[in-house]
């Protein structure tokens, strides 16, 4: 018989180093079946070691976990900037120039001055925001509503550059200076009249002409494009368009010329003929093609972003920015901008509070319009009045008082009142409650005691609220700049979107984007 041949299975064994460069207890187990066999003590060491060392890298791989997440959360948040927001907050993507930085602009925001009619001119920053008309004011049920407005700022136009004031105004369309064209009737200004040269006037085929006028008033052989704007207060400027160059400083701090259409106004008829805060024209800064931000945009200058920033103490100075520059990464509250008539800014609210107290009872979305150009608040006459009832029911230390005529609604103090931090303790905030985000984010305009109340030069307590129904108003919310105060707002005309956010206002803050080269390779991956 054959002998067979056992054949023996062969075994390799592989030994690899863990992170500390030792062999596994496994492995020692394997090697001590091998012929090295250790004592009972020496088995017990081992795995006790193993156990600290498993534990060990548990916990490091558990950090490894949780650092990948950071970074892949980071990475989302990038992302998502990158992807809709290159050239900051607010700008949309563009495949031509994804990478194109645009630019900003800061202006300074003055208050208006207590002065009479016929003071020589305004010093910036001087006098105080109580220097208003009563409930005389129009609102803007359009474009183009001219009021007292509270707010100023400074520019440099021409060539070589001067300097004006203007009232800033989102409810405008056209900025206008008075002009020496010649001047047929213009109020006495700060600074002299603009003179265009003949090079400056726009012609009647302009882009810009046919969006502000249409073909009403065309002819052939017209060499200039005439304007004739009425405000809802039935006073008017006239007057032609011109082009020049306009100076601004950038966020870095630099003077740039840039070229802008505007209007020559000069003509003049009603309350502009007795502008209370003595200035040379008026800032538009709607949503219209021929606004100052749109303009800038179209030619590629900045986003169509604007927003200002009003201190809450009405003797200090603002200041507003053209692009997106300073608009805060965190923290803002954003809603919608709604269309409507005109070319404002607009939006919907879900209720109105006062404290714990909803105002209103109609269940349905109000419009509200943000707008510098009014001084007060409106609210409907339902919301209007349970506010004023709410405030009757307030303290016996607080009485209405019908003799003061400042305001509609004041209310006398049985003991002295010499700021609104004497009252204030008794009031509660008033707040628009906007529809939540992702129905879990709450969205709320919150305004405090110290913003809604004024007190008149009788020592009383007045509310600086108004009844919308008194002129004519009775399913809109007006937000004026006393509002305004004490909040960055931020008009994103790209995204079409309002946001805010509460700040001192004593310094514009430039905020940091993501660093280019991030940009780059987010857009590559994620695009």
């Amino acid at each position: 018989m054959e002998e067979k041949k056992l054949l023996l299975p062969g075994v390799v064994m592989i030994a690899v180093p863990d992170q500390l460069g030792l062999f596994s207890p496994n492995e020692e187990g394997v090697a001590a079946e091998s012929g090295r066999s250790c004592g009972e003590a020496r088995g017990i060491e081992v795995e006790e070691d193993h156990a600290a060392r498993w534990r060990e890298r548990r916990v490091l791989s558990l950090w490894h976990v949780a650092e990948a997440l950071l970074v892949l959360a980071a990475l989302a948040v990038a992302g998502h900037y990158c992807l809709y927001y290159p050239a900051g907050v607010g700008v949309p993507f563009s495949r031509e120039e994804p990478w194109r930085e645009g630019r900003s602009f800061l202006l300074p925001l003055y208050p208006k001055a207590r002065a009479s009619q016929d003071s020589g001119g305004v010093k910036a920053g001087a006098g105080t925001a109580e220097a208003m008309e009563n409930s005389t004011a129009v609102l803007p049920i359009k474009g183009n509503v001219f009021r007292d407005r509270e707010y100023y700022t400074s520019m440099y136009i021409g060539n070589p550059p001067r300097l004006y004031f203007l009232d800033i105004d989102f409810g405008s369309d056209l900025t206008w200076l008075q002009c020496d064209a010649p001047c047929t009737n213009c109020a006495k200004g700060p600074h002299p009249l603009y003179k265009p040269a003949k090079r400056n006037v726009v012609l009647p085929r302009h882009p810009l002409c046919e969006e502000l006028v249409g073909n009403q008033n065309y002819c052939d052989t017209c060499k200039q494009c005439d304007y004739d704007i009425i405000y809802d207060d039935q006073s008017s400027s006239m007057g032609v368009l011109a082009r020049d160059n306009m100076q601004l400083i950038t966020a870095d701090g630099e003077k740039e010329n840039l070229d802008f259409v505007f209007g020559c106004g000069y003509d003049q008829q009603g309350k502009l003929m007795a502008s209370p805060a003595n200035v040379d024209g008026i800032l538009g800064l709607s949503n219209a093609a021929i606004s100052l931000p749109t303009q800038l945009a179209s030619q590629g200058i900045i986003s169509n972003v604007f927003g200002h920033c009003m201190a809450t103490d009405p003797s200090s100075t603002g200041h507003m920015f053209l692009g997106d520059d300073y608009i805060p990464r965190w923290g803002m509250t954003w809603v919608p901008i709604r269309s409507g008539p005109g070319n404002l800014y607009r939006t919907e609210v879900q209720k109105v509070n006062y404290g714990d107290h909803q105002l209103d009872a109609r269940g349905k979305l109000t419009q509200v319009i943000f707008d510098s150009g009014s001084s007060y608040t409106y609210l409907p006459h339902g919301e209007y009045t349970n506010l004023v009832a709410s405030l009757k029911s307030l303290s016996p230390s607080l009485l209405q008082d019908d003799s003061d005529r400042t305001l509609p609604f004041c209310m006398k103090a049985d003991f002295p009142v010499r700021s609104v931090d004497d009252v204030k303790q008794f009031f509660r905030p008033l707040s628009l409650v906007f529809k939540k985000k992702w129905f879990i984010l709450p969205r709320t305009f919150t305004i405090p005691p110290e913003d809604y109340l004024i007190i008149s030069d009788k020592n009383n307590v007045c509310l600086g609220v108004l009844d919308g129904a008194d002129i004519g108003l009775d399913s809109e919310i007006i937000i004026g700049d006393v509002f305004l105060r004490g909040k960055l707002v931020v008009y994103d005309n790209d995204e079409k979107q309002i946001g805010w956010v509460q700040s001192d206002c004593t310094k514009p803050q430039k905020q940091s984007g993501i660093p280019l080269l991030l940009k780059r390779v987010l857009h590559n991956q994620l695009l």
